[in-house]
Order: C-alpha cells, then sequence, then structure tokens
C-alpha cells in the first residue's frame, strides 16, 4: 500500500514509549524488550495497525511486535494502537505525562521498522517466536519479483530461524495463495487448515476470534473471498 509522506511520522515514531528504532539491538534477547517474559507472536506488514492494535488489546497475556517499512504506516499504526486503547491526546503541557501513561497502557506491543526481507537479521533462535501473522501482503504478481513475497521460500527458510510455531497467513488473491501452498510444502512446513471462503468458517484459527483488517472488509464488500492457511514447521 502505497501512503503519502506524514511529516509528523518520525517525531512521533520517536517520542513514542512502545517504538522501537533499533530492532536489530535485540536479536535473540526480545524478551528483554517487555516487562514479563510472555510468548511473543509478530506481525509483519503491519499496515495501519489496526488488526495488531485490536489483537494486543484482547490479548494482555502476549506479547506482540508488529513490523513495517514506511515511517507513515508506522506514524498511523501508533495512533490507531493509541486509540484503541483509549489513550487520550495530550497538551504540550502534559507530553511528559502522556507518554508515562502510554508506557503504562500498552505494555504487550512493540512497533518497528525494519525491512522484512532481512527478517533474519532482528530475530534468532533464542527469540523463539511462536506466531507469525501475515495479511494481506502485496501478491507481486509478475513472476520477476515472487522472491519479494512474504510467503516465498527465501522468506519461509528465514522464518525457520527463529519460528517456534505457526504462520497465520491470508489474502484475496488466489495466485498468491496457491503459491504459497507450495512454497510452504517445499519449505518442510505442514499446513495444518486452509480455506478458500474465511467467511464461511466458523473459528477457523483454531478457536479464535478473527480480526478483520481493513483490507479484508473491503474485499469482502466487493465480493471477494478470503483463503486463509495456518502452517507448522514439521
Amino acid at each position: 500500500m502505497r501512503m503519502k509522506f506524514k511529516p509528523w511520522a518520525r517525531e512521533e515514531l520517536e517520542t513514542s514509549p512502545f517504538y522501537i528504532d533499533n530492532p536489530q539491538e535485540y536479536k535473540n534477547k526480545w524478551k528483554d524488550a517487555f516487562e514479563n517474559r510472555q510468548k511473543i507472536h509478530i506481525e509483519l506488514g503491519c499496515g495501519k495497525g489496526n488488526f495488531i492494535a485490536k489483537l494486543s488489546k484482547k490479548n494482555k497475556n502476549i506479547n506482540y511486535i508488529a513490523i513495517d517499512l514506511v515511517d507513515a504506516m508506522l506514524g498511523m499504526a501508533k495512533r490507531n494502537v493509541e486509540a484503541e486503547y483509549e489513550i487520550r491526546k495530550s497538551t504540550v503541557a502534559e507530553k511528559i505525562d502522556n507518554e508515562i501513561e502510554k508506557q503504562k497502557i500498552v505494555k504487550n506491543l512493540k512497533l518497528t521498522r525494519y525491512d522484512i526481507s532481512r527478517i533474519s537479521d532482528i530475530f534468532g533462535k533464542n527469540d523463539k517466536i511462536e506466531r507469525i501473522y501475515i495479511n494481506f501482503c502485496n501478491p507481486w504478481p509478475r513472476g520477476k519479483h515472487h522472491k519479494k513475497r512474504l510467503t516465498h521460500e527465501r522468506q519461509l527458510e528465514q522464518y525457520k530461524e527463529f519460528l517456534n510455531g505457526e504462520i497465520f497467513f491470508k489474502t484475496d488473491d488466489e495466485g498468491l495463495f496457491n503459491d504459497s501452498l507450495e512454497y510452504l510444502k517445499r519449505c518442510d512446513y505442514k499446513i495444518e487448515k486452509l480455506t478458500y471462503d474465511l467467511e464461511k468458517e466458523e473459528r477457523f484459527w483454531n478457536g479464535e476470534e478473527n480480526i478483520k483488517t481493513e483490507h479484508e472488509k473491503m474485499f469482502e464488500e466487493e465480493g471477494i473471498k478470503i483463503k486463509a492457511l495456518i502452517a507448522k514447521l514439521k
């Protein structure tokens, strides 16, 4: 998704207590970024952050890391997290107190900026990431661009270096979905569940609620069926 430059985004991110600007320094020690030793789930390509905001607020017993490459996206994600957690807007005079408030309220979520094609630079075996969320990533339909897909074999091999659990993936693009099934099989991931029409499935995510993204709602309104899968390392 392309987004216009947001001149305020960089400054707001740098002053946010739940944004990390140097993720490579946390490789193999991401648990230290949080106040507790809870299991960690990550979202790759978090966009405007509506999904991860709702997910993290609902599951306080899980720590989340949401990654994107674009400051404007992360800036919107930061604001959407604050809106979801109902953190009040501060005046200049209240700014310090409000940052302390944010730190107390948003305890189980970190936003960070990094190129996901080099994801193994920031996560390692000791991080033991228990789940990866990939929601409506760029399908890169042209053959020469397939290696950029977040579900491509090149990426799946990197995930093996730190994943200690499963991948939750959903997309509107049938071509990407079918290709992803093959990528996963070739990389020795077991496909535990799949569907070509998520809306018709009850409790597809192993009993967990399906939190709809902005894209998901838009595609459903257009009559496009959502494809989804759960895959796990063998």
